[in-house]
């Protein structure tokens, strides 16, 4: 399993094994969960299994302490070459001292007035140009997958699928898995629209999206994200997919949308959160039949199916499938 970092790569070597059984609903899920010894390899972006390289020196067989202390000295070396966001903040020399200025600062009513209305003109375009959607799914995914890559190839496939049983297909409108999706559901035939985010280093649309609305707040995007689908593909990613992955398993968990269907494309890429979420099953923090993450697959058409035989019969008969174009 490897991260979507520039410079982390993660296996694991496993120790023990771990056997659980989660019934969810009419589901009984039987996993064999491996305890893992973490190990960390700072190292390019890994594309492939072959790409792998040896192990340096940041690994757990360090002491718990050194490890952390080393991992940390990382994180910080990272964010002063690369320098803190300029979001709502004065340009810095990136010493942090503007930034602690900033903070010690108290808001006053006029900016938080401005803050209100800029927040609130985001919505309202964001209603506005999502309305009339249609049957939607939203993809999730890393933006880092190039062209080729499997998962790109693979995120394509979902795109493609989605148009040729009559969905839009909605992303985060930037590169990677986004465009893969987007991608495919235009050469699909089929409607293709990409929320795009305006961030420090900018991300510019894809080509591959009908139409684009951008946002400068995460959170009035994530609403449009998840307001205008009737479930959610997630394939593998980094941080921004996780977050809004466990955004739309809260959101299902309490009661607030859906339930949709929540459906994991990437078996081995998923496996340790898996793992990991029944481990908290376990601990008592929540029950298996709470979130949907039993639907884990490496097919895209498998992937599409669960969407659709999750829909109600309502909301299916709007579907319009068209004709798959030869590829």
């Amino acid at each position: 399993m490897h991260t979507n970092s520039p410079d982390l790569f993660l296996t694991g070597e496993p120790s023990r094994e771990l056997v659980i059984l989660a019934v969810s609903g009419h589901y009984a899920l039987r996993l064999s969960c491996e305890r893992s010894q973490t190990r960390l390899y700072p190292g390019p972006v890994v594309k492939h299994a072959e790409d792998r390289t040896a192990p340096l020196s940041l690994t757990r067989e360090l002491s718990e302490k050194a490890f952390a202390e080393k991992w940390e000295s990382a994180c910080r070396t990272h964010w002063q070459k690369t320098g803190f966001s300029s979001y709502e903040l004065p340009v810095s020399d990136g010493s942090g001292g503007a930034e602690r200025e900033f903070l010690m600062q108290p808001r006053t009513l006029d900016g938080e007035r401005s803050r209100l209305r800029r927040i609130m003109n985001e919505f309202e375009r964001g209603f506005r140009s999502l309305r009339n959607l249609g049957p939607a799914v939203t993809v999730f995914g890393s933006a880092r997958f190039t062209p080729g890559h499997p998962y790109y190839e693979l995120g394509r496939k979902v795109g493609r699928r989605l148009a040729s049983s009559g969905f839009t297909v909605i992303t985060g409108g930037g590169p990677g898995a986004m465009e893969a999706a987007n991608r495919g559901a235009h050469e699909g035939g089929g409607h293709s629209y990409g929320l795009n985010i305006v961030l420090p280093h900018e991300q510019q649309p894809n080509p591959y999206v009908d139409d684009t609305v951008e946002f400068h707040y995460f959170f009035v995007r994530k609403v449009m994200l998840v307001k205008y689908s009737c479930a959610y593909i997630v394939l593998p990613g980094g941080l921004g997919t996780l977050d809004e992955l466990f955004e739309a398993a809260t959101l299902v968990q309490c009661g607030k949308v859906g339930p949709f269907p929540l459906v994991l494309v990437g078996c081995e890429f998923w496996r340790g959160m898996r793992d990991f979420l029944l481990f908290m099953v376990e601990q008592g923090v929540f029950g298996a039949e709470e979130v949907g993450f039993a639907r884990i697959t490496d097919s895209a058409d498998e992937a599409v199916e669960l969407v659709v035989r999750s829909l109600p019969p309502a909301l299916k008969n709007r579907l319009h499938p068209i004709e798959a174009k030869a590829v």
